[in-house]
């Protein structure tokens, strides 16, 4: 199976961007470039991923609003043509369902619980159910409105399969131990190992050396 990634793009400088696509080309594994908020509110960002062509691309808005913002939205960028998108499950199941019609050919993802947060954390938000059980209740309702991907932890991806069968996507991905501001983390051998389609590595391909850096993760998985 040919491992999937998607370099999380986080920067609003459009050299570092170029530096990113340029040197991050492989024959062993499958590239994305997922484009964030930083970027994609960045006063040149909208116009550099419009002319960008030939490219696996992933705009993570995250879209979380009423049903109709939603889907304006989405059909407010159609014009990037990115090959996937993301919308909050939280959102709710009518919005979820709108952004999936108003997606037409781009590939509509469902985030569940961000990375950033674990039980504590969304315990402070006012949830009542661990994040396990939240996700596992996030990925039935992302089935039931037919979306194409999820987006959830690595750690997660098991409990997700079992209701989701098609694309799932994990960010909190680290090569080393170092979690930054990430809670539920693994390393890339782990999550394809739980059964992860993609992967979304930042900061351990793009910062130093980025060829290193993809060798370094090709290394990781031929182990």
């Amino acid at each position: 199976m040919e491992n999937k990634i998607f370099i999380a793009c986080d920067t609003t400088s459009i050299k570092k961007i170029k530096n990113i696509l340029k040197n991050s080309k492989s024959n062993k594994l499958k590239i994305g470039y997922k484009f964030g908020l930083e970027f994609l509110n960045s006063k040149n960002g909208r116009k550099f991923i419009h002319k960008l062509k030939k490219q696996v691309t992933f705009g993570d808005f995250k879209f979380s609003d009423i049903p109709n913002t939603c889907s304006s939205a989405i059909k407010a960028v159609s014009d990037l043509k990115f090959n996937y998108i993301t919308i909050h499950i939280n959102a709710g199941f009518k919005a979820l369902k709108e952004a999936k019609k108003a997606a037409g050919k781009t590939k509509l993802i469902g985030v569940t619980i961000l990375t950033s947060l674990d039980n504590k954390a969304i315990k402070e938000i006012g949830f009542n159910k661990n994040v396990k059980e939240l996700v596992l209740h996030q990925a039935r309702l992302a089935n039931k409105a037919k979306l194409d991907a999820i987006v959830c932890s690595a750690q997660e991806v098991k409990i997700v399969k079992k209701v989701f069968k098609k694309e799932i996507i994990t960010p909190g991905i680290r090569l080393n131990s170092k979690k930054d501001d990430q809670k539920r983390v693994l390393t890339p051998y782990e999550a394809y190992k739980n059964g992860a389609d993609w992967l979304v590595i930042g900061r351990d391909i793009t910062k130093g050396n980025i060829k290193n850096n993809i060798q370094k993760l090709i290394n990781h998985l031929d182990k």
